[in-house]
């Protein structure tokens, strides 16, 4: 498939001056001290605020598979059996387009940037720094929050779940699994000004920065490995199959289904159509002996994308992605395609991109984006594929039964479902067995809609975030907490945690 290319459109001024005047206002507050380069430092130090820094982990290797969810629906009325219909619609919270990144390389701003940007935390001009250094409040000199859009909003970016809570945006980080630098720790001076060595670029992404992105939501892929013969299948074949046993073991059982084509090296893709475990790929390029590109259309995907590879495109600057945006959302929602981006590092420019898409059609905006990872595309286009909805009606009552079959390496049991026939103003109770973790539901069009999460876990996920805000009390950590709560169904444990933020 041809690849398309973008122009700057004469309605683009207004963007780079909203940008311009962010990047001024931030550039004020910051301490013009230059990035310098990485130096690696042997020393360890305790990080100053005497708690020690402990990697947390979702236990993704006990996740729950082909998960049956089973929902019962109380109306104020007697149900005709005949008006009822239910479908999984082609986007998760019925948005009408879809963004997604994928950050390549396993750049060490992966973290501290496009993550940092997302969930609120702060962010620097010329330096980086760790999950470490965050937990214990050592952080660079020029540190600043991206600025809100009231005083009101929060910090964060993302979209809604369509019943009002937050869903922040989530993007995919490419991992260098076979990298020793990955293992290594930071080193944590709180209080240490006379150098700024331990914030200067790490070669890569770390597990521990890792673990912490991907209990937000991040998702994972493969993209370079360690071998030299990056021309032959059969290397790089096992240098895949090294590396899903080393992110079986940092990840406690996560493993990695996604490949980003690195270099536009198409043995890297040929490699991974003989490698079971990856399932979703996506590149830049194709020749026409490579496997075909798919440049997606969510609104007519009907099949369940299992090794296919997906169109991303690279664009010069974050200016760049403004047009096409603008360009699809002139188009009737069924016709879009999506905007799928591929970045090598991020910075504050590419901060700002992120606030202005919050701004626009986010949380902030019209709300009308969907922006999940790769993996979280492709699980929720498997499941509305391969997903079997059966209802019962009895008197007004109606019970769904809902089966989602898993594929290896599945961690997200989650759709939204939308039923025709019932509005939320006629729904009395609204209860589910224990295989659901978290539901939420409200009026969609001339129906009812329900987000349906699955994930075993969820509730004591919940708590880490809660006990995390235990230990240190600040705006981001409550932040986080709240959010974790509020993706739990009502429940006496959901009221227990609020109970504890008080």
């Amino acid at each position: 498939m041809a690849v398309i290319t973008y122009k700057y459109g004469r309605d683009l001024m207004p963007r780079l001056l909203y940008f311009g005047l962010l990047l001024m206002l931030l550039s004020s507050c910051i301490d013009k001290d230059v990035y310098q380069g990485e130096e690696e430092i042997e020393e360890e130090t305790d990080n100053g605020n005497g708690m020690e820094y402990s990697r947390y982990l979702y236990p993704y290797g006990d996740e729950v598979q082909n998960v049956v969810a089973e929902i019962t629906i109380e109306t104020d009325r007697e149900i005709v059996p005949g008006s009822i219909a239910a479908e999984i619609p082609p986007l998760k919270y019925n948005k009408s387009w879809l963004f997604m990144l994928t950050q390549d390389d396993c750049k060490h701003d992966s973290y501290s940037t496009t993550w940092a940007a997302i969930n609120g935390k702060p962010l620097s001009m010329f330096y980086y720094y760790h999950a470490e250094h965050l937990t214990a409040g050592d952080l660079p000199p020029d540190v600043v929050q991206l600025p809100k859009k009231s005083k009101e909003g929060s910090g964060t970016l993302g979209s809604t779940n369509g019943t009002g809570q937050e869903v922040r945006f989530a993007f995919t980080a490419t991992i260098e699994a076979e990298e020793d630098w990955m293992d290594k720790e930071a080193v944590v001076q709180k209080g240490v000004t006379e150098n700024n060595y331990r914030f200067y670029a790490h070669t890569g992404l770390t597990w521990n920065n890792l673990s912490e992105m991907l209990a937000y939501g991040t998702g994972i892929a493969f993209h370079d490995v360690k071998t030299e013969a990056v021309n032959n299948e059969d290397s790089i074949l096992k240098h895949y199959e090294l590396s899903q046993q080393i992110v079986l073991d940092k990840l406690d059982g996560r493993g990695c289904k996604t490949l980003t084509e690195p270099n536009g090296n198409k043995t890297y893709v040929r490699a991974a159509l003989d490698y079971a475990p990856i399932q979703i790929m996506t590149a830049q390029g194709a020749g026409a002996s490579d496997p075909e590109l798919v440049h997606l259309q969510p609104f007519k995907v009907n099949s369940d994308l299992h090794e296919h590879l997906i169109q991303r495109y690279f664009y010069e600057s974050p200016f760049d992605i403004i047009t096409p945006i603008e360009t699809e959302l002139r188009k009737d929602e069924e016709e879009r395609y999506a905007i799928h981006v591929g970045i090598h590092g991020t910075g504050y420019t590419f901060a700002q991109f992120l606030l202005w898409l919050n701004n626009e059609y986010g949380k902030d905006g019209d709300d009308s984006v969907w922006f999940p990872s790769l993996e979280e595309y492709y699980e929720y286009a498997y499941y509305r594929s391969r997903s079997t909805i059966e209802h019962e009606v009895e008197g007004n009552r109606i019970t769904l039964k809902i089966s989602l079959p898993s594929e290896q390496y599945f961690y997200y049991p989650s759709i939204t479902l939308n039923l025709s026939g019932i509005i939320e103003a006629q729904v009395k109770s609204i209860t589910s067995g224990e295989e659901v973790t978290g539901l939420s539901y409200g009026n969609h069009a001339d129906g009812l809609m329900l987000n349906i999460d699955c994930r075993k876990y969820l509730a004591e996920h919940a708590a880490y975030f809660v006990e995390k805000y235990e230990s240190s009390r600040t705006e981001s950590n409550k932040e986080d907490a709240l959010y974790f709560i509020d993706m739990l169904k009502e429940s006496p444990a959901k009221t227990e945690l609020l109970k504890r933020m008080e």
